[in-house]
């Protein structure tokens, strides 16, 4: 008996038309399934590892770190993140117009996905980039430093750059390929161009 309610239970939130459209069930499980890797290789994955690096009188203040970074960039990314980094067509950052993800719903596709898997995928990585961050300044900045730091680096680097390159920005709509223009695509003249100044 508790098997078919559970079994009705999750087939009620399930957004049928929305399956109708174009929702693969493939692509989003795999999604699912990725976000959850993506965010134990910063909880306890990275924390652990950084702990690990420093003196044991600091290892707790490193996992604590890693928490915390991870609850920011939550609160962050779902009050304005996501709106700068994926919404607008902006050439460097987006627009305010899912500001606390608003007219996002339960019938929202982001391609053949639900827009709040792809957010919650997205969010994973906004987690874990400033994450890394930690490792560089562990035992050497003060914990309302380290908030500030990691907020002001999220809003300021991660944002534009993300919206910049996957967001619709200007590097995402550049041509990348050698048939564009000379013959010589900008990979290959940065590459050159980066080797010859090493």
């Amino acid at each position: 008996m508790t098997k078919k309610l559970f079994f009705m239970a999750i087939i009620g939130l399930v957004p049928f038309s929305a399956a109708a459209e174009g929702l693969d069930t493939g692509d989003t499980s795999w999604l699912l399934t990725s976000t959850a890797l993506v965010l134990f290789m910063t909880l306890p994955g990275l924390a652990l590892f950084y702990a690990g690096l420093v003196r044991s009188k600091n290892a707790v203040s490193v996992l604590m770190q890693c928490f915390t970074i991870a609850c920011i960039v939550s609160i962050a990314w779902v009050v304005y993140g996501y709106s700068l980094a994926f919404k607008g067509d902006g050439a460097l950052i987006g627009d305010f117009s899912a500001l606390f993800l608003s007219g996002i719903g339960r019938e929202s596709l982001s391609g053949s996905i639900p827009e709040s898997v792809f957010i919650m995928f997205q969010m994973t990585f906004a987690i874990i980039t400033p994450a890394l961050v930690v490792g560089a300044f562990a035992e050497r900045m003060k914990f309302g430093a380290m908030c500030l730091f990691s907020l002001l680096w999220f809003t300021f680097v991660y944002l534009p750059a993300t919206h910049m390159v996957w967001g619709g920005g200007f590097l995402g709509n550049l041509c990348w390929s050698p048939s564009c223009g000379s013959g010589l695509g900008p990979k290959k003249r940065f590459s050159r161009l980066s080797y010859a100044t090493t």
